[in-house]
């Protein structure tokens, strides 16, 4: 099991130790435009192996897609990150470019492979990742419900006051401070709904601080958070490499489902050794149907403007 993480940054290297660690892959493939930056990364990993007691091969490359030939899977972290005040969809003009280049590269030595989009605006970069490799759909896969819905789950436990395992939650939409749609209807603790514990005004500002998650850790960071989209890019990863058939809400290109065609947006889907093994179609109510065809609309703005 080969796996290329494409952009060596705080995202991109947090992706390479979590999967490393988890020690599911032969190898992982650091790759970065920057001389020498992948390369430094990937020793730094590779010398934390014996105190984390891991196997897994990590090396880096300064772009060079020859080294990530035969890769079972490759995520894309490349691009810039948020700033302060910036939503995800002003980044498009810069990540489109790096987006397009990057994933022709991968398919060119890595025909098989599966791709993870994590660059923002993600559901549009995903959908950007369809139109220029031509992939089947099962084979591509946007990040961002893994994600939102772990910070659900965060805000959850917080409101909640009990441990994270007893915690269940999922957020679907489009991955942006307004396109989230936390479905807090079906929250759990254990199983108990969570409006059995929280008032539907704590349950809505459980929703609210998840929808704006990512800007809140920007803000005090002052550039995007790394552990958390590492922890989740592994989960998925993990998912497919072991063909785990974990559902995960991911951005993935619809076709009909929940009544959407032609763009990419976060369902719940079965991730297993093909990708994509198929997916979910939950029932959602009146208010949460309204609330993904608005999401829709607005990724489809975003995406008019690749």
């Amino acid at each position: 099991m080969k796996v290329t993480v494409v952009g060596a940054g705080a995202v991109g290297a947090s992706c390479a130790e979590y999967i490393a660690i988890k020690d599911f892959a032969s190898e992982v493939v650091l790759l970065d435009i920057k001389e020498g930056f992948a390369e430094g990364k990937a020793m730094d990993l590779m010398q934390t192996a014996s105190l984390n007691g891991f196997d897994t091969k990590i090396t880096g490359a300064t772009n060079d897609y020859s080294k990530t030939a035969g890769s079972d899977i490759a995520v894309i972290t490349s691009g810039i990150p948020r700033k302060p005040g910036m939503t995800r969809e002003e980044l498009i003009g810069i990540n489109a470019g790096i987006v397009k280049s990057v994933s022709e590269s991968l398919v060119k030595h890595s025909p098989n492979v599966i791709l993870i989009v994590v660059s923002n605006p993600m559901d549009t970069m995903t959908y950007l990742a369809h139109k220029v490799t031509g992939l089947p759909k099962n084979r591509i896969i946007g990040m961002g419900g893994a994600l939102d819905s772990a910070r659900f789950k965060y805000r959850l436990a917080e409101a909640l006051e009990a441990p994270i395992s007893d915690v269940d939650g999922m957020v679907i939409g489009g991955h942006s401070d307004k396109g989230m749609v936390p479905l807090t209807r079906l929250a759990t603790r254990n199983s108990v709904p969570a409006s059995e514990f929280l008032s539907e005004e704590r349950l809505d500002q459980v929703l609210q601080d998840t929808k704006v998650g990512g800007a809140t850790l920007t803000g005090l960071l002052g550039t995007s958070a790394w552990y958390a989209p590492g922890a989740a890019v592994s989960g998925l990863v993990q998912a497919i490499a072991c063909d785990q058939k974990k559902i995960f809400p991911c951005s993935v290109l619809l076709d009909g489902e929940y009544g959407l065609s032609d763009l990419c947006i976060g369902v719940p889907v079965v991730l297993g050794r093909n990708g994509i093994e198929r997916i979910v179609e939950i029932n959602l109510s009146d208010a949460e149907k309204d609330a993904l065809k608005e999401s829709s609309e607005g990724v489809k703005k975003t995406n008019e403007l690749i």
